[in-house]
């Protein structure tokens, strides 16, 4: 009897503790959301769907670090739906690569579909008809941006301050590192190229820079586009040909960090602003040189540069020439903040604009594109260079926009741009082609001296004047002070 009782309270203690552990699992999967329940790691949801539908999807593992919630509901019966319900809400999109073969990425807010810029260049077209319409749109256009930007266009341009380093002579022209002040305590960064003669007129050309690294020293990131070779030839040759040309440093690259003090500086809509303002203060700094020509103004630059091009060409009427580089497309509104990181692209007027709308404000006034197939521009024969021909013939000057497409080339101001650039800009601001052409007629670059890095620092030392900025917060807040005059 007792081994009986013994035996029922064991198989009552068992079914106790089997009871107890029910209810505890019970309130552990409630504690449980219905999305953490059913969350999965973004890879394992891709496996899924690579199997179902018998596709191969390439992710980098950069984007490949998510997780998906309710995960299998979010397959169907349908690739398509089935990976916009999955990639959508991680800000990741998938392109069809070949054959079964799709390419997961994140999301760019900056790029659009050839089929999108078309489009947006027809309605532009069909809303600003004539001539006119045009001009009228250029002026809408130019306050809508230069609010975005905080820029005053009508303020009180404080003093450029000026510091000239020791000229250097080269074979035909001459290299001075310069710096001035586009608002109190912020320098500007350069280096000027002159003619050798001292004596007569001269057309001016500026050089904004994009994002190439510095193929003299890979290393120094930072320290890289306007101290590159192919920035330095281009600036040479502008100058034996006999322009005065600048090129000048982005906002928080090259030696402006010594101000900034942080490279992310430049991932930010500020230096859109900034950028702009510096280019226009370049022209005013350029114009108070001896000979400076105000009636024949180029500017050219390659990537950001060229957005920087468009920018200041748009802004300032001042430009007579625009030759914006492997930059200008409908389809692409700048992979930087420091180009798209502000709604310069918005709204203006009930239309919203596009970069080959602000390349278009340049009109009838000359504008070249050089555009290649190894990025975004290799949609520009199809979608910008046709927009930007009836532009100009609104204004009876198609002669005044040339387009040139180099599919095989890539993205770079290299040699084969440089040639069609060189005779466009010398038609229009009269230069003296000869002075870089060889007895055989063909462009030779030869005669020019590629000075090594430190040979380019205004401030070499590293030591900045007294009253320098030594923040990107307290650049901002004197830019923005700047502004309010």
């Amino acid at each position: 009897m007792f081994n009986s009782i013994k035996k029922s309270k064991t198989n009552f203690l068992v079914q106790l503790s089997l009871f107890v552990l029910g209810i505890t699992t019970f309130y552990t999967g409630a504690a449980q959301n219905a999305e953490e329940i059913y969350t999965k790691p973004l890879t394992e949801v891709l496996s899924t769907i690579e199997k179902k539908f018998n596709v191969v999807l390439r992710i980098d593992d950069r984007n490949a670090k998510g997780n998906v919630s309710y995960a299998n509901w979010r397959i169907t019966s349908d690739l398509k739906t089935t990976l916009d319900n999955v990639l959508r809400p991680l800000d990741l999109v998938y392109n069809k690569v070949s054959g079964n073969t799709y390419k997961v990425d994140s999301y760019d807010y900056y790029r659009r579909s050839p089929a999108e810029g078309k489009l947006h260049l027809d309605e532009l077209l069909k809303a600003y008809p004539t001539a006119a319409a045009f001009d009228k749109r250029k002026k809408e256009l130019r306050e809508c941006i230069s609010s975005v930007l905080g820029i005053n266009l009508n303020g009180k341009k404080t003093p450029l301050n000026p510091i000239f380093r020791k000229k250097v002579v080269m074979d035909g022209y001459t290299v001075e590192n310069v710096a001035f002040e586009s608002i109190p305590g912020y320098y500007v960064t350069g280096t000027l190229y002159r003619p050798a003669k001292e004596n007569g007129s001269f057309p001016v050309i500026l050089n904004p820079h994009g994002h190439f690294f510095n193929e003299q020293d890979p290393s120094i990131s930072t320290d890289s586009s306007r101290y590159r070779a192919d920035m330095q030839i281009r600036c040479a040759a502008f100058a034996k040909m006999g322009a005065i040309a600048f090129s000048y440093d982005m906002y928080a690259w090259g030696e402006s960090l010594l101000m900034t003090g942080d490279p992310l500086a430049h991932q930010t809509g500020f230096a859109t602003s900034i950028q702009t303002w510096n280019s226009i203060r370049a022209l005013d700094f350029l114009l108070t040189l001896p000979g400076a020509d105000k009636n024949r103004v180029a500017v050219t630059g390659a990537s950001g540069g060229g957005t920087q091009t468009i920018l200041l060409a748009a802004m300032d009427d001042r430009v007579s020439v625009s030759i914006p580089a492997v930059m200008v497309s409908a389809t692409f509104y700048g992979g930087c903040p420091c180009e798209s990181g502000l709604p310069i692209h918005g709204v203006c007027n009930g239309h919203a604009t596009n970069n080959a709308e602000i390349a278009a404000m340049i009109a009838p006034r000359p504008l070249m594109l050089l555009s290649d197939g190894d990025d975004w521009t290799k949609n520009v024969p199809g979608t910008d260079d046709p927009y930007l021909r009836k532009i100009y013939a609104l204004y009876g000057k198609p002669s005044a926009f040339e387009s040139v497409y180099l599919p095989a080339d890539k993205h770079d101001y290299g040699i084969t741009k440089r040639l069609p650039m060189y005779k466009f800009i010398t038609k229009h601001l009269g230069l003296n082609a000869s002075a870089i052409t060889g007895k055989d007629g063909k462009i030779n670059e030869s005669g020019i001296t590629i000075q090594p890095n430190r040979d380019l620092l205004v401030f070499s030392t590293g030591v900045l004047p007294a009253n320098a900025l030594r923040s990107h917060k307290e650049i901002v807040k004197a830019f923005q002070e700047a502004q309010k005059k």
